[in-house]
């Protein structure tokens, strides 16, 4: 009658939904490593470089001048600074988490074929959301192949790191070859000659291939392969952390060398300016004092000639005022007393400056300055 009964893998849909658990925590932050670890942002477009970091286009293309790895340095082999192979795994990964996000969301995502009743399946091989009556369908046109579906409400209550895995291993792989690629043949047959996958048509029908091996094998051969290595790297990267940890510690080392010699630096340039102060105020004592007794001196001096000046002064002024004014008897009476002290005068001579050592003399302050 054109009708079949659903299978028997897929879910009842007459089952109470599950609740999902009170608290789950936001996929952004268990998978921040799908990012580019530059901006970190999510990228439809992810390089993998030779160093293995993971880089967007556009971070890629700021670095394009330099031609380096802007997290570790590591040139990049392509001339324009762009490598060739894409991070499959994180941009995959990337695609099925916005799955999950839909999935998570409260309002839910809508059919992926009618688009408008409520979404009550997610089929894994069509990766698409079904509502009841599309599941329905979908059941009786894939009534032959073994999809796998599941109800929404226990794909929201499952974590994104359990989604992920049964996404993965839903995944199949098409066949290399250039005709069937685009027709969905689904390779099973791994060829270790020319190292391709095929389905079991090429593998019959082309005599060029040979040592045939099941994807299933070839798969866990290249994921021990890559495990052994992770192993290796692993030991021997006890001994790049025990160098970067001796040279943290020379750099430390350094660092407080350098942090007690400017210390001991400040404190001898304190000193020293310490002793310059002091010798400032001992020369400047000294200079004072030698200052001070050279004033004195000199107003000794000054206080003399100048007395001696008064003397002529007054003497000069006696004498003239006698000429105009003194009577004879006058003249007879001072005349010896002021001729006497003229006479004093007259023999009294004015001090050579020029001779003499200065009192003031900062010879000895100069040389201290120049030892200094």
């Amino acid at each position: 009658n054109g009708t079949a009964a659903p299978m028997d893998m897929g879910p009842q849909l007459g089952t109470p939904p599950c609740s999902p658990p009170s608290q789950q925590p936001t996929v952004e932050d268990d998978f921040q490593f799908i990012c580019c670890e530059r901006c970190r942002k999510e990228s439809p477009n992810l390089k993998l470089l030779t160093c293995l970091h993971t880089l967007c286009l556009d971070c890629l293309s700021e670095n394009k001048p330099i031609g380096q790895c802007p997290l570790c340095r590591t040139a990049i082999p392509q001339a324009s600074g762009i490598p060739n192979m894409d991070n499959l795994l994180f941009t995959n990964l990337q695609a099925r988490l916005s799955i999950y996000k839909k999935i998570s969301d409260s309002r839910g995502p809508s059919c992926s074929r009618c688009q408008g009743e409520a979404v009550t399946v997610w089929c894994s091989e069509c990766e698409e959301f079904l509502c009841t009556k599309c599941f329905e369908d979908h059941q009786w046109f894939f009534k032959k192949r073994s999809h796998e579906a599941k109800k929404v409400e226990e794909l929201r209550a499952d974590s994104a790191h359990r989604f992920l895995e049964d996404t993965r291993k839903s995944c199949n792989l098409f066949c290399s070859s250039p005709g069937h690629a685009n027709q969905g043949h689904i390779s099973s047959i791994y060829c270790k000659k020319c190292k391709r996958a095929l389905c079991c048509s090429c593998a019959l029908l082309d005599s060029h291939h040979a040592h045939f091996c099941d994807i299933r094998s070839e798969t866990q051969r290249r994921q021990e392969e890559l495990g052994a290595l992770s192993q290796e790297l692993k030991q021997k990267r006890s001994g790049f952390e025990a160098t970067y940890a001796g040279l943290k510690d020379e750099a430390a080392r350094l660092e407080r060398a350098q942090q007690e010699m400017r210390e001991v630096i400040r404190q001898r340039v304190e000193q020293l300016v310490g002793l310059i102060r002091q010798e400032e105020e001992e020369l400047l004592g000294l200079v004072e004092a030698g200052q001070e007794q050279g004033r004195r001196e000199l107003s000794r001096e000054l206080e003399r000639v100048e007395g001696v000046l008064r003397r002529m002064e007054a003497g000069e002024r006696l004498v003239e005022k006698m000429n105009l004014y003194a009577t004879e008897q006058e003249v007879m009476d001072m005349q010896p007393f002021v001729k006497d002290s003229l006479e004093e005068l007259q023999r009294l001579q004015p001090p050579v400056t020029g001779d003499r050592t200065q009192p003031g003399d900062l010879t000895e302050c100069r040389a201290r300055l120049q030892a200094l």
